[in-house]
């Protein structure tokens, strides 16, 4: 039995890191093309340019167009041949850093991956999500290495707006229950290998930092301070959950998020809002003791994530619709079929139905 553990060759997170860039990345090129948002540029230009300063290295700014599409993947990857670029630096959410890994792959130059928020466990994996241009999930495309450097900034993270770590915890969430659904189905995991007991402890410790930090962490960031409880859940969402979901798996949670990228009403919700509702699907899948159920739940509402369909945007539940996003979660290439048992169309849209009066009654009973 092979069982793979996978990283980022360098994880750095600390106050004052984007500022000091070059110091990690002079062995890798002396060219970057920093692939950014246009606001995300403004927030990130001094750091940057203070890093190069009195250094051989030559920034090539790329704005990213919004979507990890293959179009906007072969955009940038012909900038980074005509720049004759050797380093894609992403800095932003998980779109833009998916982006960057897949462009590093086709151009064979090395990755950075720097977040501007701690909202999802891209950084650290050997994944880009791809969807289309409007938005819709597309494929997933499996890289062979991870990124060389994921670096976090205090100085930026934990300014970013709180929704935005509120999201990553929803993505953070899902990876102790699908690595535990992996481990029971004996499934392949997402390098290739079964789940390794270091990838299901990481990703236990991923779930109790989030129980145990979450609600502290959020009431710090309202407050405007970086604690400690901060700094524990932006490693959780970020290179716990990471490594976590990679060398263990993902099942359910996350198939559902993306059948329900079919619903236009679901659109403006971040990925890990998604994935949190996925979570309380697959936990009525999989019949779940009730103090399993309520503990997630409990963080759930404490920290602000979704618990119903109409806090995803879904004010009226048509149930064709909602069968359809049970097809494509349950499409052959997805991994519903991770469980530990058989996943149909059927049974995924029943568990959504549940997990949405679920979540009514303890929305209610937490009140």
């Amino acid at each position: 039995m092979v069982r793979i553990i996978g990283s980022p060759s360098r994880y750095i997170q600390g106050k004052g890191t984007l500022s000091e860039l070059t110091k990690y990345t002079e062995k890798f090129g002396k060219k970057m093309l920093v692939l950014v948002s246009k606001s995300g540029k403004g927030r990130v230009e001094e750091k940057l340019n203070t890093a190069v300063n009195g250094t051989d290295t030559e920034l090539v700014w790329e704005i990213f167009n919004g979507e990890c599409s293959k179009d906007e993947v072969e955009r940038i990857r012909k900038t980074v041949e005509e720049q004759k670029c050797d380093i894609v630096v992403g800095i932003g959410g998980g779109k833009i850093l998916d982006t960057a890994k897949a462009v590093a792959y086709y151009a064979n130059i090395s990755a950075v991956c720097v977040p501007t928020a701690a909202s999802t466990d891209a950084p650290c994996s050997a994944l880009s999500v791809l969807y289309t241009d409007d938005g819709q999930f597309d494929e997933y495309l499996w890289l062979p290495k991870n990124p060389d450097i994921v670096l976090l900034d205090y100085d930026i993270v934990a300014t970013a707006p709180i929704r935005l770590i509120i999201s990553g915890m929803g993505d953070a969430l899902a990876t102790y229950f699908e690595t535990r659904a992996c481990m029971r189905s004996d499934a392949t995991s997402c390098m290739g290998g079964k789940v390794s007991k270091t990838a299901m402890a990481l990703s236990e410790l991923c779930y109790q930092t989030l129980i145990s930090d979450g609600p502290k962490a959020k009431l710090s960031l309202e407050s405007g301070a970086c604690t400690a409880a901060v700094e524990n859940v932006i490693e959780a969402n970020t290179y716990l959950s990471g490594i976590g979901f990679e060398s263990g798996g993902i099942a359910a949670a996350h198939a559902v998020h993306n059948g329900l990228t079919c619903i236009e009403e679901t659109h403006h919700k971040y990925h890990g809002e998604k994935v949190a509702f996925g979570v309380i699907t697959q936990l009525m899948l999989e019949n779940v003791p009730e103090d399993e159920l309520e503990e997630v739940l409990d963080f759930c509402i404490r920290v602000g994530l979704p618990v119903t369909l109409q806090d995803l945007g879904i004010e009226k539940i048509d149930r064709a619709q909602l069968l359809k996003a049970a097809e494509l979660a349950c499409a052959e290439s997805d991994t519903a079929h991770n469980m530990p048992f058989e996943v149909t169309p059927e049974t995924v849209l029943n568990a959504m139905l549940a997990a949405d009066r679920v979540g009514h009654y303890y929305k209610n009973l937490f009140a």
